[in-house]
C-alpha cells in the first residue's frame, strides 16, 4: 500500500515536470514582447521591469531576484542600457545569460555624460530588431533544444511581420522632400531608427527618458522647429 502510494506521487511529480514550461526572464517589457513571440506556447516569458518604468536607473527588488533565479535564461539588451544588471546578476546562481543586442553596429551618443558610449536603444531600428530576434532564437534553441523547431518557426514568422510592417513607412519617407526627413523628439532614442530611414534627428536631451530638459536644450529645440516648420514631433 505505501509503496503504491510512493510510486503514484513520484509519477504525479514527473508528470508536472515535464509539462512544466521553460522559464525565460527579460530586463525589461520590450525584450519580453520580442520573446514571447519567438517562444509562443513553448516557454513562459516574464519582464522584471513593468511596463513605463525607467530602465536605466532601475533598483532591483527582493522579489526580482527570487522570479530570476528561477528562471533557466536570462535576456538583457546591453550596451550599458541596464546600468543596475551586473549586480543583480550576481545574486542568480549562473543562470545563463544572453545579450540580444550582440551583433548590432553601434550609433555613438555624440553629446552629455555619455558622449561616446554606444546608444543603447538599438531594439528602435527594424534592421536591429530582425538581430534581436535572431539572438532569442538561438538562446532559445541552445538551452531548450526540445523545442528548437517551434521557436525557428516563430522566429520566421515574426521578421516576417517586422518587415512587413516597416515596409509602407519606408515607401512614405522615400516620398518626402530630403529637407523634410526630420525626427524631433525628446530623449535621442531614435538613432537606430533615424539611420535605417534616411532621417535627421533633433531631440532635447541623448539619454534618459526622465531627464528633464534645460533651458538651453528647450530653446535650441524650439529655435530649430521654428526655423524649419516641422509638422510633428514625438
Amino acid at each position: 500500500m505505501l509503496l503504491g502510494c510512493l510510486a503514484l506521487t513520484c509519477s504525479i511529480a514527473f508528470q508536472a515536470s515535464a509539462t512544466e514550461k521553460f522559464k525565460v526572464i527579460t530586463t525589461f517589457t520590450i525584450i519580453a514582447d520580442m520573446a514571447k513571440n519567438v517562444a509562443g506556447d513553448a516557454a513562459e516569458v516574464s519582464s522584471i521591469t513593468k511596463p513605463g518604468a525607467e530602465i536605466h536607473e532601475y533598483q532591483p527588488t527582493p522579489g526580482d531576484i527570487k522570479r530570476a533565479q528561477g528562471a533557466q535564461l536570462i535576456l538583457a539588451n546591453g550596451m550599458n542600457l541596464e546600468l543596475w544588471f551586473q549586480r543583480f546578476y550576481q545574486h542568480l546562481n549562473g543562470v545563463p545569460e544572453v545579450i540580444v543586442s550582440s551583433g548590432v553596429t553601434p550609433v555613438g551618443i555624440t553629446e552629455g555624460p555619455y558622449e561616446g558610449k554606444p546608444n543603447p536603444h538599438a531594439w528602435m531600428s527594424p534592421d536591429n530588431a530582425l538581430i534581436y530576434v535572431d539572438n532569442i532564437r538561438d538562446a532559445l534553441i541552445k538551452y531548450d533544444p526540445a523545442n528548437a523547431q517551434t521557436y525557428q518557426r516563430n522566429a520566421d514568422t515574426y521578421k516576417a511581420k517586422i518587415t512587413q510592417t516597416l515596409a509602407p513607412l519606408r515607401k512614405q519617407i522615400a516620398e518626402l522632400p530630403e529637407n523634410q526627413r526630420w525626427m524631433v523628439t525628446s530623449e535621442g532614442a531614435f538613432s537606430y531608427l533615424a539611420r535605417d530611414l534616411g532621417l535627421k534627428e533633433l531631440y532635447l536631451w541623448p539619454i534618459n527618458a526622465d531627464q528633464q530638459g534645460t533651458p538651453q536644450q528647450v530653446r535650441k529645440v524650439v529655435d530649430m522647429v521654428k526655423k524649419k516648420s516641422y509638422p510633428g514631433s514625438l
